[in-house]
């Protein structure tokens, strides 16, 4: 048998009644919204592009991530959506950034998460 199941079944019912009030509360859906759309390598890319450089116009974000243009609006704009990215028009060039401090302490800190040398990959 696998060391890392349990060999009885035992719930522990205090814990479990207050883990699951709390879970009630939570926007799962919103999350999970947030962590697919990171988990596409292109939007992933953006986002740590805008945490490095506070604000990229599109033009300079697809060179970055090497995409066309319309591939690159395409990925910001459902980033915009979920609420990861804000933008800012100027003229004819439109600027996006990290839409607040979360957004950008989430990224950090998957970044720096991956760099420790505790982390075990699956």
């Amino acid at each position: 048998m696998p060391k890392d199941i349990c060999e009885v079944t035992c719930i522990h019912e205090d814990k479990v009644d207050r883990v699951k009030q709390q879970m009630k509360q939570q926007p799962f859906e919103k999350v999970t919204t947030i962590y697919k759309l990171l988990a596409e390598k292109n939007r992933l890319q953006i986002a740590y592009a805008l945490l490095i450089e506070e604000e990229l116009c599109v033009c300079d974000i697809a060179n970055i991530i090497g995409a066309t243009t319309a591939t690159t609006s395409h990925h910001v704009r459902q980033l915009h959506k979920a609420g990861i990215a804000s933008f800012r028009k100027d003229g004819k060039l439109v600027y996006y950034s990290l839409y607040d401090s979360h957004i950008k302490q989430l990224i950090s800190q998957a970044f720096s998460h991956m760099k420790e040398d505790s982390y075990h990959a699956v």
